[in-house]
């Protein structure tokens, strides 16, 4: 029998223009490679679907393990995007050149929202979630519409939203000599820049525009150039497309302090005040995906965030990126 697929429906499941947020579909397949046959099929639409709901969730495919996850992102013919080439300052386990943790953060820490790597230069256009072990108790992953809360931050914040549009943001990150498997952020500047030597990695950051300092145990503090805070989508609308909420709240480890982590492209800073209303305002637009074990998911890295709740128990939750 060829694969059926029906709208699905979550408890709390958003609605943005008489559109759910997040799609939810159950896929009925009988074999790995009839679901994959399935996607290559409907990976156009399935495109399409993500970047106007933000994100697709996918229940009921026959996906057990790494392997079969990357068989079943292949199988949308989408560019890999592979975690070493990133600028990521997460610390990530590899399991195939698709396919990797999605963060090895302790349980207890959360992951604020934020838009995949867009506090560097080089960035994903989506990204695939895959739960091969679903948590005991928490660990969702909480979801926001981004241009949703660009268009409200616009209307009831408008000097913030205009100063976030026309100064754009710089961030700041000390990155770790040696990979600290403890933090959210603990990549180590060796394994982010791809380079073996201090020459090595200041001539890639040079590349990029970056500025740099060495710490005493060397340990590297790295700032970005000015990027941009929001994006045009291209259709009329735009997000508010950076990782501000996550730098300011999150970026909190035995290296940084979050207070040092962001500030305007000028170098001025970012006022609590203002960052607290953006975040309230992306927590009335965040769904949390409550994940079952082999649920797939494909979000818009323009048009929605993410993050990760805490939780008990084992979570095993990997990722797949998509390059531009």
């Amino acid at each position: 029998m060829n694969p059926v697929s029906r709208p699905l429906n979550l408890l709390g499941q958003h609605e943005y223009h008489g559109a759910p947020f997040p799609l939810a579909l159950e896929v009925t397949a009988n074999s790995l490679e009839d679901a994959c046959a399935w996607i290559t099929e409907n990976a156009t639409d399935l495109d399409a679907q993500a970047a106007a709901h933000g994100a697709v969730l996918l229940r009921g495919l026959p996906l057990a393990t790494p392997e079969e996850f990357d068989a079943a992102v292949s199988a949308f013919g989408f560019p890999n995007f592979s975690y070493a080439d990133s600028l990521s300052n997460a610390y990530r386990l590899n399991y195939t050149p698709r396919v990797f943790s999605a963060n090895e953060a302790p349980p207890e820490v959360t992951i604020f929202l934020h838009h995949e790597m867009a506090q560097t230069p080089i960035y994903p256009s989506k990204l695939f979630f895959f739960c091969q072990t679903a948590p005991t108790t928490g660990g969702a992953t909480p979801i926001s519409r981004s241009d949703i809360l660009w268009q409200r931050l616009t209307e009831q914040h408008p000097g913030f939203a205009e100063d976030c549009k026309t100064k754009g943001l710089k961030y700041s990150n000390v990155m770790p000599a040696e990979a600290d498997k403890a933090s959210g952020m603990g990549r180590s500047w060796q394994n982010t820049f791809s380079a073996d030597t201090r020459e090595a990695a200041q001539d890639r950051m040079t590349e990029l525009d970056y500025t740099w300092e060495w710490q005493p145990n060397g340990d590297l503090r790295a700032t970005t150039p000015v990027l941009p805070a929001v994006r045009d989508l291209g259709d009329g609308r735009a997000s508010f497309f950076n990782q501000l909420i996550a730098a300011f709240n999150g970026w909190k480890d035995t290296r940084n302090d979050p207070a040092k982590a962001i500030t305007f492209g000028d170098g001025s800073p970012l006022y609590p005040k203002d960052v607290a209303a953006a975040s309230a305002l992306a927590d009335d637009c965040t769904f949390d995906l409550p994940w079952q074990a082999g649920d797939l998911a494909l979000v818009d890295n323009y048009t929605a965030m993410h993050g990760r709740r805490t939780f008990t128990g084992t979570r095993k939750v990997l990722a797949s990126l998509v390059a531009a």
